[in-house]
């Protein structure tokens, strides 16, 4: 990294004159923030590739600016280094891969979530005060999606493709799953979306209590029911398991400011949202079908469908398990047609874990891993040991969601959606920005 550091040096006293001189310049934090805020807001009606390029554009602004502005600098953390060492591993994959043109898509569209990532790590290290805002971007995109989504479940619109198996259910247990106005439409993706982004919301709400502002704080606060309510309305079984970590996280938190003094407080509203859970269960057929749906195996169609997917994949893992087939769901097409089981295909492993593992191989799957333990863990040492509570908020906003949205990657798919990616990413940077105080190690 010090090599690095004195290149970009090299071309700052070489473009010392420019950038003093340069309106573009010199503004050019406004139009990153300005970019960063544009992908989440794009994420939420555009395809895929209008979202991608918006981010590119963002990544083009922050190579311009580490070049041209004085000080600014590359700093590597200790999970940055598995983060790196699985991007080098993803490019010798592509090296090896048999569909080299079909993975070299797929590694284009990795390089730019990382590279988003390390944009968005760059500008927050200079305008930690913009993490606020960030947050409440991603905030109004999923309280919009909320919106949309609630307002569909009343109109019962219907579906675009076969989304449950309803062969075995009552005319009052078929779910009206909503799907918002994210492309492609599919319910999956929206729940999904909602567990990266609903712990934004309640941070947010959090943050606004701490600072005494109440009302804005009571208005996040309805924002993410509402949101929470809507994600059961998606029918995503695999967004409900995420939800559920979502909110055991949430109170584990909480119990560091309450136990002690507000015992009975917190006790009560942990009953109470118990309490409501199972009356929702019992008393709303659908969602109760729905659910129980979870823990029917093989009778369930889906359920039956991943159990084959998983299996064809674990094969596909076997063969290739040293620099695997190559990155990217059309790769992994093409490969899974000589596995597949008759009627069953799939676009992917419906398991990120068992994704990373069949398409760049087990030294992948370690260091993705290895990623994410480090970053969690340095997260949940720094909620249980500093006392800056804004900080501790979003430190734990930032954790819970990047645990939910794993959770619910065991099950599914939608994690490598742009809509989900570039919100995981931007988590995952304002965690490591927020975690500042901890050691840097050079890389």
């Amino acid at each position: 990294m010090t090599m690095f550091n004195t290149l970009i040096q090299f071309t700052q006293r070489k473009c010392e004159y420019l950038y003093e001189n340069s309106l573009f310049l010199k503004n050019i934090d406004k139009l990153i923030f300005a970019s960063i805020i544009a992908v989440f807001l794009s994420s939420t009606v555009m395809s895929s590739d209008v979202i991608g390029f918006i981010a590119l554009i963002t990544v083009f602004l922050s190579f311009v600016k580490i070049l041209t502005k004085p000080y600014e600098k590359l700093e590597c953390k200790t999970f940055e280094l598995w983060l790196l060492a699985y991007f080098m591993i993803v490019i010798i994959s592509l090296a090896g891969s048999t569909l080299f043109y079909l993975s070299l898509k797929g590694f284009f569209k990795t390089f730019t979530y990382l590279a988003f990532y390390f944009s968005v790590v760059q500008y927050l290290k200079n305008n930690r005060d913009k993490i606020p805002f960030i947050l409440g971007a991603i905030g109004v995109c999923v309280s919009f999606e909320a919106i949309i989504g609630f307002l569909q479940n009343f109109a019962h619109v219907d579906e675009i493709s076969t989304w449950q198996d309803v062969s075995k259910l009552n005319p009052e247990e078929i779910m009206t799953r909503v799907y918002g106005t994210l492309k492609p439409y599919n319910p999956n993706l929206l729940g999904g979306y909602f567990v990266a982004g609903i712990p934004a919301l309640y941070g947010l709400s959090a943050l606004y209590f701490v600072d005494k502002k109440y009302n804005f704080s009571g208005i996040w606060l309805i924002l993410a029911l509402l949101s929470t309510l809507t994600l059961f309305l998606t029918g995503c079984r695999g967004s409900y398991i995420g939800m559920m970590v979502i909110l055991a996280g949430m109170f584990a938190v909480s119990a560091k400011y309450l136990w002690q003094n507000y015992k009975q407080i917190y006790l009560s509203v942990l009953g109470a949202v118990i309490a409501f859970g199972t009356a929702a269960m019992l008393f709303v057929s659908a969602l109760r079908a729905r659910v129980l749906s979870i823990f029917a195996m093989r009778q369930d169609s889906s359920n039956s469908f991943r159990f084959n997917v998983y299996h064809s994949s674990i094969e596909m893992f076997k063969d290739n398990w040293l620099l695997g087939i190559g990155v990217g769901n059309q790769n992994f097409r093409e490969i899974y047609g000589l596995y597949m089981k008759t009627g069953f295909d799939a676009l992917s492993a419906y398991n990120i874990f068992l994704e990373i593992a069949v398409e760049s191989g087990i030294f992948a799957l370690i260091a993705f891993v290895g990623f994410l333990i480090t970053l969690i863990k340095n997260g949940i040492n720094f909620i249980l040991k500093s006392a800056d509570t804004q900080t501790v908020i979003i430190v734990s906003a930032c954790v819970i969601s990047i645990c939910a949205v794993c959770v619910h990657g065991l099950v599914d798919t939608v994690f490598f959606r742009p809509q989900i990616q570039f919100v995981f990413w931007t988590i995952v940077a304002i965690l490591s920005v927020s975690l500042g105080s901890l050691k840097f190690y050079e890389c």
